[in-house]
């Protein structure tokens, strides 16, 4: 056995390499996942009319600074909106009043929740909802109907208003 691993050192130190890099493939996904979710926090409920970019495991931020991240998603069948479920740090206490938007790092950058801070000395507790939200905006949209109106340069409602010429004798 000692002269087959003498002859194939080569091969057994890449097979090796393989399996750390697979190892640690697993290890970074499992963090990055919902399946690496701490337990140190508490859940919020906010419900939101467009969560395009958003799934489990997006970052929640509050500042820029990341302070917890969606921990499911779910369509209310009542009212049609898209109900999202926050894993907030435990260390982090949110005014009742406080507001949550879906919005993103830049034209190219990733999709986030971010939360702003209210103002009333009663704080969120686990389970309770974030009212005040604001969905994400549809980047291609609004594009499209700049480009679309791009070309007018006159408005329609000069059109409408020129007299018509007099008939002539």
């Amino acid at each position: 056995m000692r002269a087959l691993f003498k002859e194939n050192i080569v091969e057994a130190l890449v097979g090796l390499l393989v399996v750390l890099v697979a190892t640690g493939f697993v290890v970074f996904a499992y963090g990055r996942t919902q399946a690496g979710a701490s337990a140190d926090g508490y859940v919020l409920t906010a419900r939101f009319p467009n969560v395009a970019g958003v799934s489990p495991g997006t970052d929640v931020r509050m500042s820029g600074i990341k302070v917890g991240r969606v921990v499911s998603q779910s369509l209310d069948p009542s009212s049609f909106q898209a109900v999202v479920q926050i894993g907030i740090d435990k260390a982090l206490q949110l005014p009742i009043d406080s507001s949550a938007a879906i919005t993103t790092e830049g034209i190219l950058g990733g999709t986030y929740v971010s939360l702003t801070p209210g103002g009333d000395p009663v704080m969120l507790k686990a389970g309770e909802e974030i009212t005040d939200t604001s969905g994400a905006t549809d980047l291609m949209a609004l594009i499209g109907g700049f480009v679309n109106r791009s070309g007018d340069t006159a408005p329609a409602a000069a059109h409408a208003a020129t007299p018509a010429a007099p008939a002539a004798k």
